[in-house]
């Protein structure tokens, strides 16, 4: 499990760039990023190195920011590991609330995954069941 930077962002001009600048100038950087949209407001979702520290400088900067546990799975990059891995947790009913993904090199890809806290434990389980690997922040600051 490792943690994921959230981000309740206005729908205003300038505001992704502000927030992107404002890690950046706290020397926190980002190995990924996604965006939910609605009218109003997008939630900005983050992997990022030290995410205690930029809910800080976020909020003195003024942003609405917090910490979300999520599950980070290290997948071969090829053609159905995905669907490997849906398959899997689907067999337990497990919920998947949310989920996206990034690549570290051309052999492997991380996604993550939102799943309830109740439901973690079942989902780590199928995961590492059907050979996965299941990573912690230092698999990816590594």
């Amino acid at each position: 499990m490792i943690m994921q930077l959230t981000v309740f962002l206005e729908n205003s001009e300038g505001r992704l760039a502000a927030l992107c600048r404002t890690l950046a100038d706290a020397n926190i950087n980002m190995s990924a990023l996604t965006i939910a949209e609605t009218s109003d407001y997008g939630v900005v979702r983050i992997i990022c190195n030290d995410v205690f520290r930029a809910v800080d400088v976020l909020e003195d900067a003024g942003f609405r920011a917090a910490k979300t546990k999520v599950l980070a799975v290290e997948l071969p990059d090829r053609p159905g590991a995905l669907a490997e891995l849906l398959e899997a947790l689907d067999s337990t009913k497990v919920n998947i609330e949310y989920g996206y993904c990034f690549q570290t090199n051309g052999e492997v890809a991380i996604h993550v995954l939102k799943i309830k806290p109740e439901d973690r434990p079942i989902a780590e389980e199928a995961i590492a069941g059907a050979g996965f690997k299941l990573l912690h922040w230092n698999d990816i600051a590594g």
